[in-house]
């Protein structure tokens, strides 16, 4: 396609514009994408001569009336830009050697969106300067500029003064919500793609100097007295023509920890694990223009159980507390997003199970949310999940039974031991015929808002407040009673004050979880054990206690909205010895055997424990982590 000089300068400042002051692109998107309204717009231009060629080297100055004056140099191309103007009226002036100054009307800037101005030295100077016998020869041309910018690399086109159709357009700022990325728009955007990169790393040190440097019981905290990168992601997001995609991948600690708590791919062939291990999010589907949106995704997409978003760039805490920590973080199916209007979505999902990768027995998990924003100082969100049947057989004790066959429980013995004991267990279970459903509801409330007059003092204040419900039935397992109870009962508080317009924040919380039948526990790494292996020194059978509880102490820093240097204190305890002491949670010489094994002899035939002579996990009922790091996201 051939495009004329002005077509072809004017897609070059569109493309321009992207870098200086792209807006946010939100169709239908997660409430976790950037939705703040932006405070500067971008003056941009191009400075040609009478016959269309670019100019370079002019001095273009900008004054606003009311005060203040900006100046720049357009370049080779002709093109010269403003960015972070300040809304109000401004005055352009072109000043180039051999021909008269040029002075253009008043231009409007408004907030987040370019404002373009192109000047035109129509008159050499020399041409009418009084003493002049001959007609003094034009500058040399410049060759014109012939290239193009393809539609889908341009910026987004600038949206409506007054948005009735985006969702949350309506609303304002609520970058400062608990699991929600701050930053007010991208720093870049096109047509086409929204890109994003994440990096994420932390030096953590509990203070129980485990001496193999592991922490235990967390989605979030791993490895002690050392420097270690968490997560490095990159992706974003595919938009065109109404079709959608998001990919994030997933490399650092996060590619090791998050799969070994899925026990979903114990179920068949395929080795799902590694399969999945390096991306968080890969969804492609549709966006139809039903109401305020309509999405129709299929793939691997975040959850929001929890309220706390997977990526901590987008928390107020490192490390959340239980009712987030222990609940999913991602789904594998199919998500339908409506929004029947700007502030209400309505998100139904049919899905392979409770963050599995794969689908545990017959029946698949279904579930959803309903997300209500109705201004930036209130979020309601309501996540329900039910039908799925999310067990392994015989978790702890896999060589007594396989899938459909009832098993015998390790739920007998000392109820608050960190495991169990085929003495005085419960009835026969059949793990393939268990359901599970849950409940999460949360609500954010911004209480104060300085709106910018704070100065060094407090600009916010905030708080959240997550209450979770659930439990497990059939096959043998009942919800309230019996020796084969399971069920989950917990919640979190976080209170949040910022300080000097956003520079800083402090946040104070933490939860506690009841979770007899520990099913939502994770499963500590002893001996190199997973959700999917489980361990003999750890059980997680129906009826066995444990009860834990937390709280987090955050300070962070946010000199730039892509940034983040964070330090936090946690301290957590346990009703059950679970976390890892001194002498850590791994054998001499490294992991040994099969981690459903014990180390260094058989189980007890009559209670199935390890016996006394053999290596037993130091575990802990306290500990306590501090910690820093820097979270990065573009």
């Amino acid at each position: 396609m051939t495009m004329n000089l002005n077509e072809a300068l004017g897609a070059l400042v569109l493309s321009a514009g992207v870098f200086l002051a792209a807006a946010p692109n939100v169709d239908a998107q997660e409430p976790g994408a950037s939705l703040g309204a932006p405070t500067a717009g971008t003056i941009v231009g191009v400075v040609t001569n009478a016959a269309k060629a670019p100019i370079g080297g002019a001095t273009v100055t900008a004054i606003r009336a009311g005060g203040g004056i900006r100046s720049t140099i357009s370049g080779s191309d002709g093109v010269y830009s403003f960015a972070d103007v300040v809304p109000g009226v401004w005055s352009l002036t072109g000043t180039v050697e051999g021909f008269p100054d040029l002075t253009l009307p008043a231009v409007t800037v408004v907030a987040g969106k370019p404002a373009r101005r192109d000047l035109v030295m129509n008159v050499p100077a020399a041409a009418i300067a009084p003493v002049a016998t001959v007609i003094a020869p034009a500058p040399t041309p410049v060759p014109a500029f012939a290239a193009t910018v393809p539609e889908a690399l341009q910026s987004p086109d600038p949206g409506a003064e007054v948005d009735t159709k985006t969702p949350l357009a309506n609303v304002g700022y609520v970058g400062w919500m608990n699991g929600t990325s701050r930053e007010k728009q991208p720093v870049f955007d096109t047509k086409f793609f929204t890109p994003e990169i994440r990096l994420d790393v932390n030096y953590l040190q509990s203070l129980n100097h485990p001496i193999d440097h592991t922490i235990v019981g967390s989605t979030e905290e791993f490895r002690s007295g050392e420097f270690q990168i968490e997560q490095v992601s990159f992706g974003g997001d595919f938009h065109w023509d109404n079709v959608r995609a998001r990919f994030l991948s997933i490399f650092g600690n996060f590619a090791t920890t998050t799969p070994r708590n899925d026990a979903s791919s114990g179920v068949g062939q395929w080795d799902l694990q590694n399969a999945y291990r390096y991306f968080s999010e890969a969804n492609a589907g549709y966006h139809f223009d039903v109401n305020h949106g309509l999405n129709v995704d299929a793939g691997i997409f975040v959850s929001y159980i929890g309220l706390f978003s997977y990526y901590n760039f987008d928390n107020w805490t490192y490390q959340p507390s239980f009712v987030s920590s222990n609940t999913p973080w991602f789904f594998n199916g199919l998500r339908v997003q409506w929004w029947p209007t700007q502030n209400l979505k309505i998100e139904p999902w049919l899905i392979n199970g409770w963050q599995s990768y794969a689908k545990f027995n017959s029946k698949p998990g279904f579930g959803g949310q309903i997300l209500w924003i109705p201004n930036d100082s209130l979020k309601l969100v309501f996540n329900s999940y039910s039908v799925g049947q999310d067990n392994l057989p015989c978790q702890a004790n896999g060589a007594r039974g396989t899938i459909d066959v009832n098993c015998q429980p390790q739920n007998g013995g000392y109820g608050n031991a960190s495991a169990g004991s085929n003495v005085g267990a419960g009835p026969p279970v059949d793990y393939s015929r268990v359901t599970r459903i849950h409940e999460d509801d949360s609500i954010e409330v911004k209480y104060y808002d300085a709106n910018g007059t704070g100065g060094a003092g407090v600009s916010k204040l905030a708080f959240s407040y997550t209450l979770d419900i659930g439990c497990e039935y059939g096959g043998g397992v009942t919800c309230t009673n019996g020796r084969n109870k399971e069920n989950f009962f917990g919640m979190q508080f976080y209170n949040r004050a910022w300080f000097h317009n956003d520079l800083y924040a402090i946040t104070l919380g933490g939860g506690f979880i009841n979770n007899p039948g520990r099913y939502l526990a994770l499963t500590p790494p002893i001996n190199g054990a997973s959700a999917q292996s489980g361990s003999p020194y750890f059980t997680q059978q129906p009826g066995q206690t444990l009860f834990q509880w937390d709280t987090q102490l955050n300070l962070q820093y946010m000199p730039k909205d892509w940034i983040t240097w964070w330090t936090e204190a946690t301290f957590r305890h346990s009703s059950v010895p679970y976390w890892s002491g001194s002498g850590g949670v791994t054998p001499p010489g490294g992991n040994t055997g099969t981690p459903a094994s014990c180390v260094g002899g058989g189980a007890d035939p009559t209670t199935g424990n390890c016996a006394t002579g053999d290596w037993f996990p130091d575990l802990r009922t306290r500990e306590v982590v501090i910690g820093a790091g820097v979270l990065v996201k573009f």
